[in-house]
């Protein structure tokens, strides 16, 4: 599978909150790091995300591609409406590290928490 076209359908995925199309872009063993949620399974991190979640909209503003061609990033804004209904919006990179068969092995997630930090610990009580 292309790696751009991965990118490209997981935001997508995350955008409209589908699990199952998620699951399928990453390897059975993929991690995902969060600055809000921390090192977790993939399939653990996207669905307490998708719980955490009322409502997203992803505006991807570039790709960008490492010398490494099983890295690239996504520079993104994100539109992020928590289940208690406090919207925030960052921009954040999302650094994918994929296999050689086009899967996501490892997500890392880059973005400030400062605006939603306090809102969303008091939301996980």
């Amino acid at each position: 599978m292309e790696i751009k076209r991965t990118i490209k359908d997981y935001f997508k995925a995350l955008e409209i909150g589908d699990y199952d199309k998620i699951k399928k872009l990453f390897t059975p063993d993929a991690v995902v790091n969060s600055p809000l949620y921390g090192r977790m399974k993939a399939k653990d991190f996207y669905m307490e995300l998708f719980r955490d979640t009322s409502k997203s909209k992803i505006t991807l503003i570039d790709l960008l591609r490492s010398e490494n061609h099983l890295i690239m990033a996504g520079y993104i804004r994100y539109e992020w409406i928590l289940k208690d209904g406090t919207p925030t919006t960052f921009e954040c990179v999302d650094i994918f590290q994929f296999t050689d068969e086009g899967k996501i092995k490892t997500l890392s997630i880059i973005y400030d928490t400062a605006k939603i930090r306090t809102v969303f610990e008091g939301m996980k009580k």
